[in-house]
């Protein structure tokens, strides 16, 4: 019988073998498999062991608010005291745009089919409960997800309404869809090319150098790090003025008003940089090892505080970069 301590230990070394991956969340229709450690409550049995594992499938779906709806079904490993098992599970991520683990809860509902002589209150053979549980997901390439949680299941049926039982489980799925490009969004047009001229071309036949500088500013919501709309445009300068001319480097700049404690704003400016990193990365394949992040939180204004568009001005991630182009006559 493989124990729950067997599979936290396959958990952590999965963990440990994906911690590079940096992919943000999918929507839309999955697949995937599952296997889950349950600990038992000792007052359904006779004796015997207590620990049982499960392998599943399920099949979900997640919506474009962080929700997602499942269903599973499965069988026990290694034995028959868990003939089957059937569960629904809804499913709440709380950060879309993460770039790591993303923690979520999950709730449901599960039925085993039990073995008669397992349980014995229950002659039916079912036994139904109501679950509870946190964990982490993280997307592995664009299309895969893992997920570990661990949950505690309530008994809701018949006259054992006091028996608790535990599960630890991991899953691995498939997203038939592919992500979504996410928006850039600005209040105003937000970069700008500015050519500084030369110094005045000597008599003889020289080439003409200029200085190129391409700055980016990008506004956010109140409290708010994800990108609303898109300024291809803009973006699509930073990009390409990087790839020809791979000596140089971005420095993203994240800001936020004066609203909020100093630590939640800090927070709140790091993320905001990371969101731009991430759809430089995503939409025109930017390699962001040469892209570096800084949050200032509210410490660095450009505006008044105390008036509504002082504080819009203010929640920003900026970003300047200068190259050289030579000019023949």
């Amino acid at each position: 019988m493989v124990k729950l301590s067997t599979i936290g230990i396959a958990g952590a070394a999965f963990l440990a073998s994906t911690s590079v991956a940096n992919v943000s969340a999918n929507e839309g229709l999955y697949l995937g498999g599952s296997l889950t450690g349950y600990y038992l409550d000792s007052r359904r049995f006779q004796g015997g062991d207590e620990e049982k594992t499960v392998a599943g499938i399920n099949l979900g779906y997640r919506f474009a608010n962080n929700w997602a709806l499942e269903g599973g079904v499965g069988t026990e490993l290694g034995g028959n005291d868990v003939s089957e098992m059937i569960k629904l599970d809804a499913i709440y991520w709380f950060d879309e745009n993460s770039k790591g683990w993303t923690p979520y809860l999950v709730a449901g509902l599960a039925n085993y089919h039990l073995d008669n002589q397992l349980d014995l209150n229950d002659r039916e053979g079912f036994t139904t409960q109501v679950a509870l549980g946190v964990g982490l997901s993280k997307m592995l390439d664009p299309q895969w997800e893992f997920r570990s949680d661990v949950r505690i299941l309530h008994k809701v049926r018949h006259d054992q309404d006091g028996t608790n039982d535990g599960a630890l489980n991991l899953a691995l799925n498939y997203y038939f869809n592919p992500p979504k490009p996410m928006a850039v969004a600005v209040a105003e047009p937000v970069a700008a090319v500015m050519v500084t001229p030369p110094p005045a071309a000597e008599p003889q036949a020289e080439p003409e150098v200029r200085t190129i500088t391409v700055r980016l500013n990008v506004e956010f919501e109140f409290d708010k790090a994800s990108v609303r709309a898109i300024y291809g445009d803009e973006l699509e300068a930073i990009a390409n003025a990087m790839k020809a001319h791979d000596d140089i480097e971005l420095v993203l700049e994240g800001h936020t008003d004066a609203i909020g404690t100093d630590a939640y704003n800090q927070d709140l400016s790091e993320r905001r940089v990371i969101a731009v990193e991430a759809k430089l990365a995503e939409m025109y394949g930017l390699d962001p090892a040469r892209v570096s992040t800084v949050g200032y939180g509210e410490a660095r204004p450009i505006a008044d505080n105390s008036s509504k568009e002082g504080r819009a001005r203010n929640r920003r991630v900026i970003g300047e970069l200068s190259y050289s182009e030579v000019f023949a006559d």
